[in-house]
């Protein structure tokens, strides 16, 4: 879907990274660990001390009596079985208490890397250019912040933790038996390889499946999203059905999968639950064999019996460890795919902050492309001088946007260089280059909030007093100080609560509020009435003012008040200069004009006379209230 870039050289192996992560927090690893041991110290210790009790507490033999008779004596006395019983009170208490340090530091040092993934994640998309978002998908995206940053933690507490106490605990235990008795003991330990290999199969059998499955909730994710955003369209269309059919395909095919695993699961548990049952079995035999023979004590066997007990979840969730390890190198690969994407725009290590002070703008020789084959710009020269406006025309795909959109540096130029007052756009530190431009774009996206938060968000130590004057130089103040709330009206996702020419004033009101001397503007106005485009043209005047303005042109309008206008075709520069020129040139700007624009100037010459009182109103309005 999309490439890492050059970071993405050789690497060290996914799980090496997720276990890196927990790094930073050394200290309560080395706590974790010390809980552990002292958990499975316990757990071990418990059977062996009911071993004990068995052999020194009760201590059974067989006495001849009275007549020759043979009876059972019991030589153990109250007080060693009382000792022995309070051991294993003591036991269960410490062991509860490291159990509940080992649960409460896993999860902690679990939710820790989960906390630093996530803000990672998020640190990483607002530092990728638009190369990366233009291909990114957003479901994926969510899927990976969410459900896979989910899993890695998942893989922190209960596979890495896990695995550790497990091997602790299985190397005691072990141990022990063989010590005790080794013929016993090696009989244990045989089958626990086995058990291993199976959990290693299951794990290489599940590995794909779980990569695929993660990546079918991205796309589920995505279709959801898409239905969300696109509502209106749907149901204007009348194809709610049609995307219930896609959001089902997608839904199928993950249960599919899903299902597979459990199925595969569902085998492997009580295989493995067998196994471990024929294991038990053995020892129990063997053991009664040495018992009979006097090389091992009752007692003993009763250790050996409990030690497997204890041992039966830990070596059965081998297994599902090893399915967690492989979870978490499919949910850490996409994870990484993220942290490990390059900008396509990189800033210079010795950027400095950029000044503007005139605001004099220069493409020299500028040539772009996304790939070697399909140039998109070729050869642009444009020189801007302070508070001119400079328009481009042309048709879709000629190449405006992509101009304007090389100036912020969203993209980078493949060949030549843009300035600002003589300062190379890539020597300068992004965040100043775009401090210093002001963009109101042809997608006018408000976020969820308040009017004045969405105003404000031009500049966000902004008083209210300037947020307010912001928005009576945009032509807006009216219209909010008519609403119930003011400028505290709560602004729906995405402002679909407000019209078109709302949203467009209040971006331009926030772009007024950053004062920037180099300006951006989409001429958005094609789809809004005659009225509306007048109030955002007064708001865009008040903008353009003294400052250095491109403006992707759609209107009539902003093409006559241009000082420079650009005709772009296939991406070069085919005509410039002001309208009444390009008009007399009989040339491309013609042709243009004859199909796109004419019908714009007969209609409004004939809505002049009708807007006329409103033009003076509105100039009177905008002399009296400031801006």
């Amino acid at each position: 879907m999309w490439q890492a870039g050059p970071r993405s050289g050789r690497r060290k192996p996914v799980l090496v990274r997720l276990v890196e992560r927990s790094l930073p927090y050394k200290g309560a690893i080395a706590l974790s660990f010390l809980v552990l041991a002292g958990a499975a110290g316990l757990d071990v210790l418990a059977p062996y001390l009911v071993g004990v009790a068995i052999d020194v507490g009760l201590d059974i033999a067989t006495e001849r009596g009275v007549g020759g008779v043979e009876q059972t004596v019991a030589r153990g006395t109250i007080a060693t079985l009382l000792f022995a019983v309070g051991l294993l009170l003591l036991a269960g208490v410490g062991r509860g208490l490291f159990k509940y340090g080992q649960a409460y530091l896993g999860e902690r040092i679990s939710q820790d890397i989960a906390y630093d993934f996530r803000n990672d994640i998020y640190d990483r998309l607002q530092r990728l250019s638009y190369a990366y978002h233009d291909q990114a998908q957003i479901g994926q995206i969510m899927s990976r912040a969410t459900g896979d940053v989910e899993g890695v933690r998942m893989f922190v507490s209960m596979g890495v933790l896990r695995f550790l106490y497990v091997i602790v605990l299985c190397v005691a235990v072990y141990a022990l038996m063989i010590s005790t008795n080794a013929k016993v003991g090696l009989a244990a330990l045989v089958f626990t390889p086995v058990i291993a290999i199976q959990g290693t199969w299951t794990s290489a059998k599940l590995r794909p499946i779980w990569l695929y499955v993660q990546d079918l909730q991205g796309q589920m994710a995505n279709v959801l999203q898409e239905n969300l955003t696109g509502q209106r369209v749907v149901k204007a269309f009348s194809r709610t059905e049609f995307e219930q059919e896609k959001f089902d395909d997608k839904v199928e095919e993950l249960f599919e999968h899903s299902y597979s695993t459990s199925k595969f699961q569902a085998f492997n548990e009580p295989f493995l639950q067998s196994l471990w049952l024929l294991s038990l079995a053995v020892v129990f035999w063997l053991g009664v064999i040495e018992v009979q023979a006097g090389r091992m004590d009752t007692g003993q066997l009763a250790a050996f019996l409990l030690w497997l007990t204890l041992l039966q979840v830990p070596v059965r969730s081998i297994g599902w460890i090893i399915m967690m390890f492989a979870r978490a190198h499919s949910t850490g690969s996409r994870i990484f795919e993220i942290l490990d994407a390059e900008s396509a725009v990189q800033e210079d290590p010795d950027a400095v902050p950029i000044e503007v002070e005139r605001g004099d703008v220069r493409f020299e020789g500028v040539t772009f492309q996304y790939d070697a084959s399909s140039p998109v710009l070729r050869d642009i020269t444009v020189t801007a001088s302070p508070g001119e406006t400079i328009a481009l025309l042309g048709r879709t795909g000629s190449g405006k946007s992509t101009v304007v959109n090389l100036l912020p540096r969203f993209y980078d130029v493949s060949e030549g260089r843009i300035t600002i007052d003589d300062q190379d756009v890539r020597h300068v530190t992004l965040e100043s280059l775009r401090d210093a431009i002001g963009i109101v774009q042809q997608d006018l996206f408000l976020f969820v909030g308040t009017i004045r938060d969405n105003i404000r968000y031009g500049q966000l130590d902004a008083t209210d007093e300037e947020v307010i004057e912001a928005a009576k130089a945009a032509r807006i103040h009216e219209f909010i100080e008519e609403m119930p709330e003011g400028y505290d009206t709560w602004v729906g996702e995405r402002g679909v609560t407000l019209s078109g020419g709302q949203r467009q004033r209040i971006s331009i009101a926030r772009t007024l509020l950053r004062n920037p001397r180099v300006l951006i503007l989409d001429d958005s106005t094609a789809s809004v009435d005659m009225r509306t485009e007048f109030e955002i043209h007064g708001a865009l005047d008040a903008l353009i003012e003294n400052r250095t303005t491109f403006v992707i042109a759609q209107r009539l309008r902003t093409v006559k008040e241009a000082d420079q206008i650009l005709v772009l075709e296939d991406g070069v520069i085919v005509e410039r200069g002001r309208h009444d020129e390009l008009l007399e040139r009989d040339g491309f700007y013609r042709q243009i004009y004859d199909l796109e624009l004419r019908d714009q100037e007969e209609a409004q010459a004939a809505s002049a006379e009708p807007f006329g009182d409103a033009a003076e109103h509105e100039h009177a309005a905008a002399a009296g209230g400031g801006g």
